[in-house]
């Protein structure tokens, strides 16, 4: 019996869970994770640098708010693989398309949590600011962004974790990091391939969340502050 289970096989007998799939092949798994975070990271930031004027834009000009709003509700009602068939003849077989992808589904989430922390700024601190000598840039950067932290970090969280999530379907075009052996291994019907790098998608998104929230946390010492004075 027991070198019967000695003899046994993860791999030959296709099992969903194979420590030799992770022994044989992590450096295939640490490449496509590696692609994987770069791409989503990169998505996720320029995303932030485009919705961000887009929320300014449309806190400014009332008549833009609407369709600014509208515009980036209307892109993420696109379904991803669409999306993507709709950008390859502007970027062609590249990572561009992938990035491109999630920047525009991005946006919705991050120009409405700006766009709500900017018109969550107290009346009273802007008052207090313009009396002060503050001029709009001064304001904007040293009261508004400042307050702004917590509901741009909130949106750029959930950024995060769907870019995560939506990077695997960059597969289409050879940029999909973890969902590249997602994708080959449903081809394969190579079970402990599959398992192995969804599971690592999910671990990613729940790290990346994490770590956002340390960083929310570290850029807005004031909340915990007044958490511990509401529990005082």
């Amino acid at each position: 019996m027991g070198a019967l289970v000695a003899s046994r096989d993860c791999l030959r007998d296709n099992d969903w869970i194979c420590a030799e799939y992770l022994r044989s092949r992590s450096g295939e798994l640490a490449d496509a994770t590696v692609q994987h975070i770069g791409i989503a990271a990169v998505s996720v930031v320029l995303a932030v640098l485009v919705a961000f004027p887009l929320a300014l834009a449309a806190r400014r000009w009332r008549a833009a708010r609407e369709p600014v709003l509208g515009l980036t509700t209307v892109l993420y009602t696109i379904p991803s693989l669409a999306m993507f068939a709709l950008l390859l003849p502007v970027f062609g077989l590249s990572v561009s398309v992938v990035v491109t992808g999630l920047v525009l589904y991005s946006l919705t989430i991050l120009v409405r949590n700006i766009l709500a922390g900017l018109d969550g700024v107290p009346a009273e601190a802007r008052e207090a600011a313009r009396g002060m000598g503050y001029g709009p840039g001064r304001m904007l950067f040293e009261v508004e962004l400042p307050l702004v932290v917590p509901a741009l970090m909130a949106g750029v969280r959930i950024a995060t974790v769907s870019a995560v999530s939506l990077t695997t379907v960059g597969a289409i075009v050879d940029y999909g990091g973890l969902g590249n052996l997602i994708y080959s291994g449903l081809q394969t019907v190579f079970k402990a391939q599959v398992l192995t790098a969804s599971v690592l998608c999910v671990v990613l998104a729940v790290l990346a969340d994490l770590l956002l929230l340390r960083l929310q946390r570290a850029l807005t010492p004031w909340t915990r502050h007044r958490a511990a004075t509401g529990k005082g």
